[in-house]
């Protein structure tokens, strides 16, 4: 990739979706973008962001965009977090709500195992009672339909997935292994762009949106905080990663990634 090239595509990511994408990092510009060149029908990535620049196509402009979305992801990333959500934090939602439907989010899920193993935990919960509404959404197209497919191949799966809950769960498939119906049906899915206005979708008992920030500029995190905050239902709470603080939240010292309104609402989650 030219530097013209590499300025482009850091410009189009900040822009967009207040990506921070170093330009100088050419060798991660080029392995996320030769499969969209490729894809797109390009015979090099110097060709795609010709057709970026010169066409100005929206399509392709996200294509690029989402192509350095930060990707990572696996079936229960950080053990810890999934048991204190299964064992402390639902139960003391669920008493607070009452007889209304428990709201949560997973707002970054990627190619689905964040949301998939919430609906798992769901799924175990014999004595949880509470009803659930269980929403995932991400910035990437194609992550999203991979998602909604349920189907992982045998390393994806491998990554923090235990035998018995594959088992339980899953069913073999050609492709790999492909997750239940019945636990896929449980998520809605939706494409949202977490830097811009998301009232739309209203309040949640609980977001999960976990290492997500320091991969946005300054101004970006600042308004994905504002926003995920102003989502955050009075009582609920908003799960980051380790490490992750969001203004005007606190996080128990014993509890790191797990976000309250200092006060009355401690006690929530």
């Amino acid at each position: 990739m030219t530097p013209r090239d590499l300025e482009l595509a850091a410009k189009l990511c900040a822009e967009r979706a207040g990506l921070s994408v170093d330009p100088d990092k050419h060798y991660l510009l080029e392995n996320r973008l030769a499969p969209v060149a490729r894809r797109e029908g390009f015979s090099s990535i110097e060709e795609l962001m010709a057709a970026v620049r010169n066409r100005e196509e929206e399509r392709m402009v996200w294509a690029v965009v989402e192509a350095m979305w930060p990707a990572e992801t696996s079936f229960f990333r950080d053990p810890a977090t999934f048991e204190l959500i299964a064992s402390d934090v639902l139960p003391k939602l669920a008493r607070r709500a009452g007889k209304a439907p428990l709201r949560i989010w997973s707002a970054n899920c990627g190619a689905g195992q964040e949301v998939y193993s919430l609906a798992m935990l769901l799924a175990e919960q014999t004595s949880f009672g509470a009803g659930v509404e269980l929403f995932a959404s991400d910035l990437c197209e194609r992550r999203l339909e991979k998602a909604q497919s349920g189907l992982y191949s045998q390393f994806e799966v491998q990554r923090g997935l235990s035998a018995h809950r594959l088992v339980r769960h899953f069913e073999s498939a050609e492709e790999g292994f492909v997750l239940s119906p019945r636990v896929r049906q449980t998520v809605r899915w939706r494409r949202v762009n977490l830097i811009e206005d998301i009232a739309r979708l209203g309040q949640f008992e609980l977001i999960v949106c976990r290492h997500l920030s320091a991969h946005l500029a300054q101004a970006a995190r600042e308004r994905l905080f504002a926003n995920l905050t102003s989502a955050r239902a009075p009582g609920g709470c908003l799960v980051l990663g380790g490490g992750e603080t969001a203004p005007g939240l606190v996080c128990a010292a014993e509890r790191p990634g797990f976000h309250v309104r200092p006060g009355g609402e401690r006690a929530a989650a």
